[in-house]
């Protein structure tokens, strides 16, 4: 069987199992998840040594997320037993009768099967895996090389007993088992069997797969730039401004930590104070507007841009960044409610950091990543309550004719 024909009896398997998921048993299924993420400690930090021996010519912000270890699979297990006490998704949202009798209800139903991309960060694994079923969607799992040893028992020693102990496919959650970038190039390639695939990683590599994606008719929910921005407005708090940058780069490696912040030229004296944490820090300060430093060989980088006015901040957060989310530190109101209006990113902040961008952390659900379009649908940090199709069920008593 080539790689081709693995994806789509992983696909194929997915699919089938789509109709007998039920919120119960994905509950059920979640729940043992979580017990098996603590019971399997051993075999997946195991695994996870591995891979980072492999891996280790790469550069430390992506072995920083590369890496687990007691307490980062501890977090797992607790993400996915919050997951599994949620709600499930409300499917049906509204209902009425046309004045011909037809009786319309509309409802929100699971999309299929889902497929997922991602590098480096094998407990995003668990994460998207939980939140597709917990949508009662299917899905096929994509990570590259560097990941696969450690997804790879999360799939086959996690996921799929987890599954089968509720009573469940496992063939519900699949997994390109191969380190080949062509299964990335496939995963997106399908349209009839995958017909949404979810991008997590940054740089021209995932954009290259959404533009192949829409090539093929596939559908993508793309996080291909990160990064978040801070205004530091002349009417700043000097001790609001210096925590807020202090506890926006708490880790490097994250799309959401402090990428570019933009110094108003009348907030000149917080400027010694802002670069000493800097520097304390071991941050360099560059000038790269543009420029995504927690995927940068030296993640240790930030682009501290000086600038005359709110105006001219708010435009560099629209324009030059990727929109994943920016604040602003002031003590004046109308100021921070005219960059909040401004901001046209997924998420808008207000003395407070962009790290706080993340599903979990805004909605208690895990996310599946952050779709940073321009588009209708959902943006922002993508959970389980957003993977769904609208669909319109309309009764009659077989009088109704247009």
């Amino acid at each position: 069987m080539d790689l081709r024909e693995q994806i789509e009896a992983e696909a194929l398997a997915a699919r089938r199992a789509v109709p007998l998921l039920s919120d119960d048993g994905v509950t059920a299924a979640l729940g043992q998840a979580a017990a098996l993420v603590r019971a399997r400690q051993n075999a997946i930090l195991a695994a996870n040594r591995d891979d980072v021996a492999a891996a280790s010519a790469l550069d430390e912000g992506t072995l920083d997320r590369l890496r687990l270890d007691e307490g980062r699979v501890e977090a797992l297990a607790v993400q996915v037993e919050s997951l599994a006490e949620l709600e499930p998704i409300r499917r049906e949202v509204d209902t009425w009768t046309l004045p011909n009798g037809l009786h319309v209800t509309e409802r929100r139903i699971p999309i299929g099967v889902l497929g997922a991309n991602f590098e480096a960060r094998p407990g995003v694994a668990i994460d998207i895996a939980g939140q597709l079923l917990k949508s009662l969607n299917g899905g096929v799992l994509r990570t590259g090389a560097a990941a696969l040893g450690t997804v790879t028992v999360l799939v086959d020693e996690v996921v799929r007993p987890a599954l089968e102990s509720a009573g469940l496919p496992a063939g519900a959650v699949g997994l390109v088992r191969s380190p080949d970038r062509e299964g990335a190039r496939l995963l997106v390639s399908l349209p009839r069997l995958v017909p949404l695939v979810i991008l997590r990683g940054s740089g021209e590599t995932t954009a290259q797969l959404a533009r192949l994606a829409a090539e093929h008719g596939v559908r993508t929910l793309a996080h291909a730039e990160g990064g978040g921005v801070l205004y530091v407005h002349a009417d700043a708090s000097k001790e609001k401004a210096l925590a807020i940058v202090a506890a926006s780069l708490d880790r490097l490696g994250v799309c959401n930590r402090l990428n570019l912040c933009l110094v108003d030229r009348g907030a000149d004296g917080l400027v010694p104070d802002l670069l000493e944490l800097f520097s304390s820090r071991g941050i360099g300060v560059r000038e790269d507007i543009g420029r995504e430093w927690a995927n940068d060989p030296n993640p240790s980088q930030v682009t501290v841009c000086y600038l005359d006015s709110l105006e001219e901040a708010v435009r560099i957060a629209n324009e030059e960044t990727s929109g994943l989310a920016a604040g602003i530190v002031t003590e004046d109101l109308e100021a921070a409610q005219a960059f909040l209006d401004g901001y046209r990113g997924t998420a808008a902040f207000w003395h407070a950091t962009t790290r706080f961008t993340d599903g979990f952390a805004l909605t208690g659900a895990p996310e599946t990543g952050i779709n940073v379009d321009w588009t209708p649908g959902p943006r922002g940090p993508v959970t389980y309550r957003d993977l769904w199709l609208r669909q319109y069920r309309v009764v009659g008593d077989g009088t109704q004719a247009r």
